[in-house]
């Protein structure tokens, strides 16, 4: 592939995404195909006629001040001593499906009031910012919420509403659109300020996403989605808030070429800086597939060419997938461990209460609902239990990727 122009992407960098950037060869094209449906993420339908919200997307503009936080959103960070070493032995092959010290004002680290943070760098110090420990917020404009309200007598109505739809989830969005984008973000989170509570935001939008599988699609290309990016950053406002950046973008990027991928490893490491330029409250999560999917060495390797240590607050683990949480969390631990303490995991729990059926991971029958999602997991090397898949939308083999199924939905409240 001919060499790729530089983007010209206009938030600060870290020292990482600045090495990557520099010396990046080969864009990311985007794999043909229709986008998944937006899940909790607004319509789903077109937003390119909407006008995109102001944010701070400038470098050369000082980030937005955030109000006075209480002390309390953030728990301090998993000393490293609590953190176990990375096992020796080797974990199996899987299946391949989608699966710190808290900084201050010198550092840079950021707390709850954003006071440190970027400090218009947009650089993280290694170790990230401190777990966020707050209440979740619950979408009422998701899939689940309107089928909800708009079935009224099915039966299975009761079950789904009480155990799914008033869960906090995760928001994804997976429509490229940089014109509607900001706006819908700034929804989610300005509802999410108002009841003080913390969203979840999903970004699922980098080029050649899912190596081109049930969920293929995303931006056309790094540049393209380094500016959607910033204008996802701009409707983060001041509050507190979870990002988990790119289910599937690290684990999932074998069908690349060395070049592909490092120019995916910059357009993470920027992204990453981007939304704590926007908000240095922001906390963000990277890739790190499941249990039964990488060694952990491997995927600290992964994540760390992709600039996790310097611009990650954390990593996630089992979206989408149903491994156990005690298997997960063993597993976030030595890959924490294998990059050097101090980071913290979020892990996905929405499906995983049955644990898995072998391999199987495009919408398998008999699972059921894992731990309620929350920040307080009684453990600090794992900030919080997430439903980052929202319950009930498929796969891709039930019904299209990121539909929502009331089959499926009810039979995960019951388990069976």
């Amino acid at each position: 592939m001919a060499p790729c122009r530089v983007p010209d992407f206009r938030s600060p960098l870290s020292t990482r995404a600045k090495i990557l950037l520099a010396t990046g060869v080969a864009g990311v094209l985007a794999v043909t195909g229709a986008a998944v449906v937006v899940s909790d993420g607004g319509d789903g339908g077109g937003g390119g006629d909407r006008e995109a919200v102001a944010g701070p997307t400038s470098g050369t503009d000082a980030p937005v001040a955030a109000p006075p936080a209480d002390e309390s959103l953030i728990a301090p960070s998993p000393d490293e001593s609590v953190v176990p070493p990375s096992p020796t032995g080797e974990r199996d092959a899987a299946d391949g499906g989608s699966g710190g010290d808290s900084g201050d004002a010198a550092d840079g680290g950021g707390d709850a009031a954003g006071e440190g943070g970027t400090g218009g760098g947009g650089a993280r110090p290694a170790g990230g910012g401190a777990p966020i420990r707050a209440g979740l917020f619950v979408n009422p404009g998701g899939q689940v919420s309107r089928w909800v309200a708009d079935n009224p007598q099915d039966g299975r109505r009761p079950v789904i509403a009480e155990e799914i739809a008033d869960e906090p989830q995760g928001v994804w969005f997976t429509r490229y659109d940089p014109d509607g984008v900001t706006g819908e973000v700034r929804a989610v989170t300005s509802a999410a300020e108002a009841s003080g509570d913390v969203p979840v935001l999903v970004s699922y939008v980098l080029p050649s996403r899912d190596c081109g599988g049930h969920s293929g699609g995303g931006a056309p290309d790094t540049a393209a989605y380094g500016h959607w990016m910033e204008r996802f950053a701009a409707g983060l406002g001041n509050g507190p808030v979870m990002v988990i950046l790119e289910p599937d973008s690290l684990a999932l990027n074998d069908c690349m070429t060395p070049d592909a991928k490092h120019a995916r490893d910059a357009a993470l490491a920027h992204a990453a800086d981007t939304l704590h330029a926007a908000n240095p409250r922001a906390r963000v999560y990277f890739d790190a597939g499941h249990s039964q999917w990488h060694d952990p060495a491997d995927m600290a390797a992964r994540l760390r060419a992709a600039g996790a240590r310097e611009s990650a607050d954390g990593i996630f683990t089992n979206v989408a997938n149903f491994r156990t949480t005690a298997d997960e969390t063993a597993y976030a631990k030595d890959v924490l461990a294998a990059l050097g303490g101090g980071l913290h995991a979020v892990i996905d729990t929405s499906r995983n209460g049955n644990g898995p059926v072998g391999e199987e991971w495009c919408d398998p029958g008999g699972r059921r609902l894992g731990e309620r999602p929350t920040t307080d997991t009684g453990d600090p090397a794992i900030a919080a239990y997430l439903w980052v898949k929202p319950p009930g939308e498929a796969d891709g083999c039930a019904a299209a990727p990121g539909t929502f199924s009331p089959e499926i939905a009810y039979h995960l409240a019951l388990g069976d």
